[in-house]
This record gives structure tokens, sequence and C-alpha cells, in this order.
């Protein structure tokens, strides 16, 4: 039988990849190289697209100011923008794989509220340690507190139901947690730490870039060469098991993938929130909901909303500057106000 794509024979499952994925991931490519250009050219001190090309090629472009703008303070921030929103789009498209549930993201189940209390906390309460440390605590904290929910929602098998549920409401514990260490902070970590909480690529530099791409290295084609497993599971756990698939195990290795791109991305800027909602529904309207073609999809469409992010919130208000969590804030929650007004209404049909 054939559903969504997917072509299922009696002890194996051939999985059908979208006609549509090579020239959607061409196009966003395309997309994504302008957003980034824009980025990096538009500010108080703005520069031609064609000087940054040069600039980047080390070919003289008259100004030597522009190598200063564009590699030390534009670009690296630019860069941390698209590598985040990889993660988000990534951990988003997995999460909502795991639960069948196009509502969930690692934001709303309470993955990155557990890497951001963890995050807070090392601000808080050690704020000398190395920078490198940031995210492999934003990471224990995000794993702890998957291993908890998944815990909780275990029942002779995971629920995906109670994985949203029990979600949210530990997400609500941990924020409360980061509120009580943010009140009883010294001033200036708590103010580091409420800037972070807004989900900022302001400041961030090669450092920051190099601190995050190993996480993206070991994990993002783990994601993608996995990616097939997930629909899999998305046929139900006794189809899966029938077609051979280790079910649990699957869950818990697409459950430590999302978890580390989600509180690595959280370490690196912030809890910007519902990119990890938007990218992989987007994606399925592009693409259809083949996973093999829609996380991929969903990388790149997490990474230009956070680059686009950045853009508006440099501009729209310049000179005054709004952390891009609050530009994808202010678009997400109606987005998944939306789509949960939309999922309400199919249910009652």
């Amino acid at each position: 039988m054939k559903l969504d794509g997917l072509v299922v024979r009696s002890q194996s499952i051939s999985f059908q990849i979208d006609r549509r994925v090579p020239p959607v991931l061409l196009g966003l490519g395309a997309v994504i190289l302008v957003a980034i250009v824009l980025n990096v050219g538009r500010g108080e001190y703005p520069i031609a697209p064609f000087d940054i090309v040069k600039t980047l090629l080390n070919l003289d472009t008259g100004n030597p100011d522009h190598a200063f703008v564009i590699n030390t303070l534009r670009l690296p921030r630019t860069i941390v923008a698209f590598m985040v929103g990889i993660a988000f789009g990534i951990s988003g498209g997995i999460f909502q794989g795991l639960t069948s549930n196009p509502l969930a993201d690692p934001g709303i189940i309470g993955i990155n509220e557990g890497a951001s209390l963890a995050a807070v906390a090392v601000i808080v309460l050690f704020p000398s340690v190395p920078i490198y440390i940031l995210p492999l605590s934003a990471f224990v904290g995000a794993f702890l507190m998957a291993v908890l929910i998944y815990s909780l929602a275990w029942n002779k098998g995971s629920s995906p139901i109670l994985l949203i549920l029990i979600g949210v409401g530990l997400s609500a514990i941990a924020g409360a947690f980061t509120s009580f260490l943010l009140t009883f902070g010294q001033i200036e970590d708590v103010s580091n730490a409420l800037v972070w909480l807004a989900g900022s690529v302001y400041g961030r530099t090669w450092e920051q870039v190099f601190s995050f791409l190993p996480w993206l290295i070991i994990f993002v084609p783990l994601a993608l060469t996995n990616s097939r497993h997930l629909n899999a599971l998305n046929l139900g756990d006794d189809i899966a098991r029938g077609l051979g698939s280790r079910v649990e195990w699957q869950r818990g290795l697409q459950v430590l993938v999302g978890v580390a791109l989600a509180g690595a991305a959280v370490a690196t800027a912030g809890t910007i929130g519902f990119v990890g909602l938007i990218a992989p529904h987007l994606g399925r309207q592009l693409v259809g909901t083949n996973h093999q073609g829609l996380i991929p999809t969903a990388a790149l469409l997490g990474g230009g909303i956070v680059v686009l992010a950045d853009l508006l919130g440099r501009t729209l208000f310049a000179p005054i500057e709004l952390p891009c969590g609050v530009v994808t804030a202010a678009v997400g929650a109606p987005y998944f106000l939306y789509l949960l007004i939309r999922n309400r209404q199919k249910s009652s049909l």
C-alpha cells in the first residue's frame, strides 16, 4: 500500500522522496544567500552587495573598513543566525514527527526551557566559565528534561500525546526555576541572562561559530540519515515493529538528536521561539510529509527565518535593535494560534 509517498511492502519500507524536494532546496538556498548578503550589508554603515562579495573573496574594495565590518562584526553574527535556525528547524521537524503533531516544537514541549534553565544557571551562578561550557550545559539541561518527559510519559511504550502534555507542564516548572535564579542573581549577571533569554545573535563572534559548529557536524548528518525512521514511526508503532523497526531505540535516538540540536542552539542564541514550529510546517506545505525531504527543507527554512528575523530586528526600528527572538515570537505566536484553531476545526468535522 501507499501512504503519503511511502510505499509499504510486506517486510520493508521504501520511501519515495517528493520530486519537489530538489528544486525547493535549490530555491531556498538562493533565497538564503540573498538574505545573508542583505543582512551583512544593511546597518548604520551600509555596504553594497558587490563590495561584500569582493571582501569575502579578499579583493580590494577601495575601503579598508569593509573587511572589519563584514568579517568581524556582521558575518559571524549572520552565520550564527543561520546555524541556529538550522538546528531549530531540524529539531522541530523531529519532534513533530515523533509526536505526529504539527503543533509540537522544542519550545512548546519543554526542551528549550530545560536548556534555558541550565544555561541561565551557568550564566548567573558561574559567570566566569569558558564560553564552550554553555552549549554543553544547555545540552545537559535539555537532555535531562527530555529524559524526564520520556520517563513520565512511559506507559508500556511512549505516548505522543503524553509527551506533549507532560512537556508543557515541565516547561512551566523549568520556567519558574529560571525566574527564581534571575530574581536572586547579581544584577550584572541577570542582565546578561535576560538579554540572552530574549533570543539574540547580537555580538556573536567567530568564537560562537566554532563552538557551535561541532554540534551541527555531528547531529545534522544523524538527523538526515535517520529521517526515514520517522516515516516508519509515523505509520504507528505496531506497523513499524512489523516492518522490523526497533521503535523505542529509534525514538530514543531521534529524541537525542532533537535535544542536542535544540540545546546547543539555545545555548548559542537564547530562546528564539517558534522557529521549530514554523519551519517544519512550511516544509510540509512545500515538499510533503516524507521526512527524508522534509528535514533538510525545514533546516533551510529555519536558517532563513532566523537570518530574516535578525535583519528585520536590526532595521525595522533602527537605531533601536530588536532581538530576533522578539521578531520570531511576533510572527510565530499568531501563527501557532492559527494552527491551533485550524486543527480544532478539522477535528470537529
